[in-house]
């Protein structure tokens, strides 16, 4: 079975890797009479911190990639703010993203005032519970699609730091990298993450699922070559409890 929002369950007009022979559809258009559809997206970026040793160059472009990407898609863009089970959208929307890049850890995102004194951490479990079926009702069984840019070091704070127990349904989840690894970023053009789902998404979405999109970002990393040849980043798929196939841009 796959989520199909009604007013997208138009007819495949090509095989994969072909172009369609209709116009690709823009999911905050309108198509052959059908009503807008109403997504919604939360963006939370951490750049500044108070100790300025973690300042994260290049975040930035990140954040304006990231937010470019989702309005093509059709999201509504909640940047910053925490997204509240009371959004108005939330009723109506087919789908939810939640981005987050900064620092962190093994199991937490920390925020901007993090310290040795202050610990600053965000655990990212709580974003699962936010969103799942006690807290958000108005989201059962649509798919929460949830992106983190961050390090997941094991005990000390690396260059940008997570564990979980399966608890909820229809969530996928696309981590910068492997438990007790780095991730990556450039300070003229941002993540090497956000960078190449910017690139699959932008190239594929109108044919393939969520699903396979993570594969191609994935599949993107193995072929980096950093500049030292010595660095490596691999992002993971995780705690994806989808049962259904999600498509963005649904019967192309």
């Amino acid at each position: 079975m796959v989520f199909f929002p009604p007013q997208f369950q138009l007819l495949r007009t090509s095989t994969p890797g072909q172009t369609p022979s209709s116009p690709r559809p823009t999911p905050s258009g309108t198509r052959n009479g059908n009503p807008k559809i109403s997504r919604v997206a939360l963006l939370i970026t951490n750049r500044n911190f108070a100790n300025e040793r973690l300042t994260r160059k290049g975040a930035e472009k990140d954040e304006e990639n990231m937010e470019k990407l989702l309005r093509s898609l059709g999201y509504e863009v909640v940047k910053h703010n925490d997204l509240t089970a009371q959004h108005p959208k939330l009723r109506d929307t087919d789908s939810v993203f939640v981005v987050i890049m900064s620092h962190g850890k093994r199991e937490f995102v920390l925020g901007v005032n993090h310290s040795e004194e202050n610990k600053d951490e965000f655990p990212v479990d709580n974003i699962y519970r936010h969103l799942g079926p006690q807290e958000c009702p108005a989201l059962m069984n649509k798919p929460k699609i949830i992106i983190i840019q961050a390090c997941r070091g094991g005990g000390k704070i690396v260059d940008d730091a997570i564990r979980y127990v399966h608890k909820e349904k229809d969530f996928i989840s696309l981590l910068s990298s492997t438990p007790d690894t780095v991730s990556y970023r450039r300070e003229d053009l941002g993540s090497f993450l956000i960078q190449y789902i910017a690139e699959v998404f932008n190239t594929c979405s109108h044919e393939d699922d969520i699903d396979e999109l993570f594969r191609k970002v994935r599949s993107e990393h193995v072929q980096t070559r950093f500049p030292d040849n010595t660095k490596r980043q691999m992002p993971t798929k995780d705690r994806c409890t989808l049962t259904k196939r999600f498509y963005l841009f649904p019967g192309h």
